[in-house]
């Protein structure tokens, strides 16, 4: 009797720890819904962009934020900035040397929930095989079946190497570049 009361206990708790992790392999991240802009000031003058192409691996359970993972890609190839000329620059070694490092990378290390929907995501991006420590600030919300990832990240594009030689220098081109992102996942538990 013992055996078989463990046993089915074993196989209950081996069903259930499946289900979930299919659970969170279910969520997936909606492209048509979402958005990674940039933006970047020249000689004062902001300049706005994006990515066109990116893709993100979401586990994450609001109720165990310590076994949660995200890994967030780009390719840094589909950079514009909408001018054909600006656009053509932005493959090349001196900026994000796309033959050489096709994607940027996020993969987080921890997840702190703030309340109110509110998470820092901490992590590491890697951009132009440029490694650094960064601590996201995400804010949820959910509507039917989508949740929505929103939240901005400063960064030093010079610690990323983006921008080399002449283009160094922090009076033609700021050091400081507001990356923001809206990112629309399904599969995503109640928060």
């Amino acid at each position: 009797m013992k055996l078989s009361s463990t046993l089915s206990r074993l196989v209950l708790g081996t069903a259930l720890a499946v289900t979930a992790q299919a659970a969170l392999a279910q969520q997936q991240l909606v492209p048509a819904q979402s958005e990674v802009k940039f933006t970047a000031r020249q000689m004062g003058v902001p300049l706005e962009g994006h990515f066109k192409t990116f893709s993100a691996q979401v586990a994450f359970d609001p109720a165990k934020l310590a076994t949660s993972k995200i890994r967030f890609t780009v390719d840094t190839g589909s950079a514009t900035l909408g001018s054909r000329e600006t656009d053509a620059e932005l493959p090349k070694p001196t900026w994000f040397n796309v033959p050489k490092f096709p994607q940027a990378q996020f993969e987080s290390s921890s997840i702190k929930a703030l309340g109110g929907g509110k998470f820092d995501v901490a992590g590491t991006l890697t951009i132009k095989g440029q490694a650094q420590s960064v601590v996201v600030p995400v804010t949820l919300t959910q509507s039917g079946a989508t949740t929505t990832a929103a939240g901005a990240l400063p960064i030093k594009r010079l610690a990323f190497k983006i921008g080399e030689n002449e283009w160094a220098d922090t009076s033609m081109v700021a050091d400081d570049v507001q990356v923001k992102f809206k990112l629309a996942l399904t599969g995503v538990g109640k928060l």
